[in-house]
C-alpha cells in the first residue's frame, strides 16, 4: 500500500468516526430517530385539602427520555375543574401549557408549578387513588392514578 492510500484511508476512517459519533449525540438529543417524547410519571400526589370542599392541590414529575412535549392540559373524572398553575412570589397564575424538555422533567411541585384540582365529585379521603388525566401535545393522554395523603406528606419521608 502506498503512504497516499494509507493516510486516505486513516483520514476516512478518522471522518466516518466523528461522524458516528455526531449522529449519536444528535439522536440521543432528539430522543431518538423520530424525535417520539418517551413520558412516564413519577412520584404523584395529591394532599388531603384542608377544608371539606376545598380544592386541592396536584403534584407529580414527568420523565421524558425522547423528545419535547407540552403538557396542554388535565383532567380527572373525580373533579370538575384541573388547571395547571404556577406560583411567583406574590401569587399563583393560571397557565395554558407547560414544557416537557426532550430528555427533561417537568416538575410539579410544591412551591413551584402545580395542579389547581375544583369542584370534587365527592371529598377525598386518604389512601384514596384518583385518576388524573394528562394531555400531552404529541404523546396524547397519559392516565395517572394519583394517591390521596396527608396535608403534611412530601415524597421520600
Amino acid at each position: 500500500m502506498s503512504r497516499a492510500f494509507r493516510r486516505g484511508a486513516l483520514v476516512g476512517a478518522g471522518l466516518a468516526a466523528a461522524l458516528a459519533v455526531g449522529a449519536v449525540a444528535v439522536a440521543h438529543q432528539s430522543g431518538g430517530s423520530d424525535g417520539a417524547p418517551r413520558l412516564t410519571v413519577a412520584d404523584p400526589y395529591i394532599p388531603l385539602p384542608a377544608t371539606p370542599d376545598g380544592m386541592g392541590a396536584g403534584y407529580l414529575t414527568v420523565r421524558n427520555s425522547g423528545g419535547a412535549d407540552t403538557l396542554v392540559g388535565v383532567s380527572s373524572p373525580a373533579a370538575g375543574s384541573v388547571t395547571i398553575h404556577r406560583s411567583t412570589e406574590t401569587s399563583m397564575e393560571p397557565v395554558a401549557a407547560m414544557d416537557v424538555p426532550a430528555g427533561g422533567t417537568l416538575d410539579l411541585a410544591r412551591g413551584g408549578a402545580h395542579l389547581m384540582i375544583m369542584d370534587w365529585a365527592r371529598r377525598p379521603a386518604l389512601g384514596d387513588e384518583l385518576e388524573l388525566d394528562l394531555e400531552f401535545a404529541k404523546a396524547g393522554r397519559v392516565v395517572v392514578k394519583v394517591p390521596v395523603k396527608p396535608l403534611t406528606y412530601r415524597p421520600g419521608s
